[in-house]
């Protein structure tokens, strides 16, 4: 099993995706979302993880995955099911997803 690896320089790619929406449909999204990575997502090829936070308020969802490349989510997006996926989601919330670099973390001592 990969291990959520949050450092920098970690030879991956760190996708941060917010989703902005309304309290009425933010679990309807993280629904779909949940399913989609659970049952087709995480069994492509260079998926490592998916980490799925919501606001309190009901307004937004982010979701902070890691890919081995940047070309492996790339690939991710352009797969059939999960396009289909996307174009749902599209519908229901503003995306805003970004491919990042960690450059520092800071943890208690």
């Amino acid at each position: 099993m990969a291990v959520v690896t949050i450092e920098a320089g970690a030879p991956c790619a760190t996708l941060i995706n917010t989703f902005t929406t309304t309290p009425e449909n933010q679990q309807h999204i993280l629904d779909i979302l949940l399913e989609a990575t659970e049952k087709h997502i995480a069994q492509l090829p260079g998926f490592i993880c998916a980490n799925f936070h919501k606001t309190s308020d009901g307004t937004r969802i982010v979701n902070y995955a890691q890919w081995k490349t940047k070309q492996d989510h790339l690939n991710m997006l352009s797969d059939p099911v999960a396009a289909r996926h996307i174009s749902e989601l599209r519908q229901l919330a503003a995306v805003d997803a970004h491919i990042y670099e960690v450059v520092r973390t800071f943890a208690a001592t």
